[in-house]
Formats: C-alpha cells, sequence, structure tokens
C-alpha cells in the first residue's frame, strides 16, 4: 500500500511538534503544489478522466496505463533529496513529488489532480492482542477458543484531524483545495487477517484437521468486518472513492455510478468501491475456495456499491465461482492467470485489470524488446475488453527511474498501433 493511497497514515501519531512547520518548509510545499495546480489543469488531464470513466462503466475506450513502483518510489525520490525536516512534512514533500514525476515524467495514463488530500488522525486494534498491521504474529493458538479474539476499533481524534487539516489549509491556501478523505483498509478479502491470526501453515492444516473451527473463525472475521463497516458508516467517516482514488489492486475510481442515487452527502458502503482479494490462499484448490473463503466474503461485498477482486491469485481457476456475485466490476489478472481464459470469461462485461509481468522493471537491466512483447500478448489476447494495464508490485527498479518512463513509451505505442 502507497502512502499517496492513505493521506493520513503519518499523522497517526501526530503530536503537537510534528505541526510545526517551519516558513522554509512551507516555501517548499507552496511551491510543490503551485507546480501540482499547474499540471492539472491541463487539457490532458480532463481527457485522462474521461478515459477512466468511459472505462471504469464499461464504455468503448483505448487500454488504459498505470506505472505505480510502489516501494522503488524511495529510488525515485530518495530521501537525501527531500528538503523538508519535520516529518509530517515530508511525507506531504514526498507526496507532491511524486506528483510531479507522474505528471512531468511518467507518461502514463494517472490524472493529476487538483486537491491535495488529508487522512484522519486514528488508532485501531485489530483481531487479538498480540497483533498488529506492523508486525503481525500469529496469536490464535487454538482455533476452538477464540475467546481471546475482538473485533477491530477504531478511535478517532478529531481535534488533532481539525489540527492537520488547518495546517494543510494555511499551508496551501490558494494553491490546491485540501480534501479530508481517508483509505481505512486495501483489502476487505478476509483471509489477510486470517493468516495474520493462524499463520499460513496452520490455515492448511485447519482445512483437513478442523474444518468446523476453520468455518467458525471465518464467521467471526465476517462479523468482525460488517461490524467495522457499520461503524464507519454511522459515525460519518467514509469518504467517496470516486474520483481520482486509487482502487484495489488497480486502476481508479472515476464513475459516475457511484454514489448510489439516495445518497444525501454521508458516505456509505454501497456508495463505494471495494477490494476484495485471497492472495494468501492462491493454492487453494477453487472448490475449497468457494467453501472456506467466498462464501464469508459474499455478505461483506453485497453491502458496497462496486467490487473489485483479485490481486496476485490465479482468478482464471476461480472464475465459475465469481461469476456470480452481481456488484463485480474491476477484476485482476495477475500473472499467475491465463490471459487468454479471463479474456473469454469477461469479455465487455468487467474490468479487465491486467498485471504485466513486473520483473521487467526490477531485472538487473531493461529489456524494451521483453516488454514490448509482453504488452503485444497482453492486447492481443484482451482485444474486445475493456482493459487497464497496471504495472506495479516493485521492490526494486535497480536504482533507474528511466526504466518506468521507457515502458510508459513501450506500451502507449503498443496501443497506439492498436487503438487510432
Amino acid at each position: 500500500m502507497n502512502d499517496h493511497d492513505q493521506p493520513g497514515k503519518v499523522a497517526l501519531d501526530t503530536h503537537v511538534e510534528h505541526l510545526r512547520i517551519t516558513p522554509a518548509e512551507r516555501d517548499v510545499l507552496r511551491r510543490l503544489g503551485e507546480r501540482v495546480m499547474a499540471l492539472s489543469m491541463r487539457q490532458i488531464e480532463a481527457e485522462k478522466k474521461t478515459l477512466w470513466m468511459r472505462t471504469n462503466t464499461l464504455q468503448a475506450s483505448r487500454p488504459l496505463i498505470l506505472c505505480d513502483p510502489e516501494f522503488s518510489w524511495r529510488e525515485i525520490i530518495p530521501d537525501a533529496e527531500l528538503d523538508c525536516v519535520n516529518p509530517l512534512a515530508r511525507h506531504w514533500e514526498h507526496r507532491l513529488r511524486k506528483e510531479i514525476f507522474w505528471g512531468e515524467k511518467m507518461g502514463d495514463d494517472r490524472v493529476v489532480e487538483n486537491r491535495f488530500k488529508v487522512g484522519w488522525v486514528y488508532k485501531r486494534t485489530y483481531w487479538g492482542p498480540d497483533t498488529s498491521a506492523v508486525n503481525p504474529q500469529p496469536a490464535l493458538k487454538d482455533l476452538n477458543d477464540l475467546s481471546g479474539l475482538q473485533f477491530q476499533v477504531i478511535s478517532v481524534d478529531r481535534d488533532a484531524t481539525t489540527d492537520v487539516v488547518h495546517l494543510a489549509r494555511e499551508v496551501f491556501d490558494r494553491v490546491l483545495p485540501i480534501k479530508l478523505r481517508e483509505q481505512w483498509y486495501w483489502s476487505l478479502g478476509l483471509t489477510r487477517e486470517l493468516i495474520k491470526l493462524r499463520g499460513l501453515e496452520s490455515f492448511k492444516r485447519d482445512i483437513k484437521e478442523n474444518p468446523e473451527g476453520l468455518h467458525n473463525l471465518m464467521a467471526f472475521l465476517r462479523d468482525g468486518t460488517l461490524d467495522l463497516i457499520a461503524f464507519l458508516e454511522n459515525a460519518g467517516l467514509y469518504s467517496l472513492n470516486n474520483e481520482g482514488d486509487y482502487i484495489g489492486s488497480g486502476g481508479f475510481g472515476w464513475t459516475n455510478e457511484l454514489p448510489a442515487k439516495d445518497y444525501e452527502g454521508t458516505a456509505r458502503a454501497k456508495d463505494l468501491w471495494v477490494l476484495f482479494e485471497s492472495q494468501d490462499t492462491k493454492d487453494l484448490a477453487p472448490e475449497l475456495f468457494n467453501e472456506f473463503v467466498l462464501q464469508y466474503q459474499k455478505p461483506v461485498m453485497s453491502r458496497f456499491g462496486l467490487v473489485c477482486y483479485g490481486c496476485c491469485e490465479p482468478i482464471s481457476e476461480r472464475w465459475d465461482y465469481l461469476k456470480e456475485i452481481p456488484n463485480i466490476r474491476r477484476v485482476s489478472v495477475s500473472p499467475t492467470c491465463d490471459r487468454a481464459k479471463m479474456a473469454e470469461a469477461l469479455q465487455d462485461k468487467y474490468v479487465y485489470s491486467c498485471r504485466p509481468d513486473p520483473s521487467i522493471l526490477s531485472a538487473p537491466s531493461f529489456d524494451r524488446d521483453a516488454a514490448r512483447r509482453d504488452i503485444r500478448d497482453i492486447l492481443e489476447k484482451a482485444r474486445g475488453c475493456h482493459l487497464e494495464i497496471i504495472m506495479k508490485d516493485h521492490d526494486t527498479i535497480q536504482q533507474d527511474p528511466e526504466r518506468a518512463i521507457a515502458w510508459c513509451q513501450v506500451a502507449k505505442e503498443e496501443i497506439g498501433r492498436l487503438y487510432r
């Protein structure tokens, strides 16, 4: 998960000193903000927005591309090149510099927006006393005893959030509008939480040795997730994600199908996109995936407006079960999938969210010809689909930002060859 997707992450433990941004740091941020605003006003940004909107609403459009180096952003924008010292200011500076790189150099279809997102200041507990988001350790030793587990709890600091929003408005006054938007989770697929609690090897044994206990645990995770959704709705903490919000494991949220028609200004689950996946169970047989995973995901999925499904798992092997879910719109086609089989399954009824081979960017040297062959394979096999090509999943790009730019150039050339 990237910091541009969770704007409040750095502010989780905001203290008074984090809000003391010096005049010099404010000048740095304002200058960068002015560059972002100028980029956002270009006609090409409006054109890209329209293309994402058409793809997401299943209208004819050329294939779209996004290149997100993810953890390799540190190689494109090293910490040593940041001017700000204050932790919050550095976080904001890094986000702005990423926007500028995307707008000035990357060459993909990401829309540079005329807004700066600030997130809520909050703390959360997880499913057990020994689990955390940062360093989870299997906490459930006895599958027959769930008494030590608890539903997740989010505690919002509204005063601290107000302070951060006010600071952002002061810093970017007449430069960038400030939007309070929070992505409270990356995925609601349940199995990431399952593995945190139980561990992968124990989970595999549970299927054979204690299926009833495993069903009970999955029911607990389902109910706890539904409880979390109800809390976020009732507390008014959800934000719409129908604009340039990164959705799931690829693509953006631009759509006029959300929020729901009865929306009156307070976002609910049914007004939102959401991601479900089960990449942790990628080796599970399709029928076992349906029994132990999908049946517990379905009641949670039904609460949302539009669903993205999948990340790195072989969706092509599970599609016969997934296709019965009415609100799935975007489907991840990872390198583990059969591209042609998924094109035949998805046709023009879903967004075909294709993930190219990430090793093309992380290999010791960049092979432009390999990139071209991979893109051509995608375009040929997914012809007739509503296609987005999402290059991601990188721990390194070998200190070479130019290869990300070159990949976008190759992708655009190949798209231009077929879509004129």
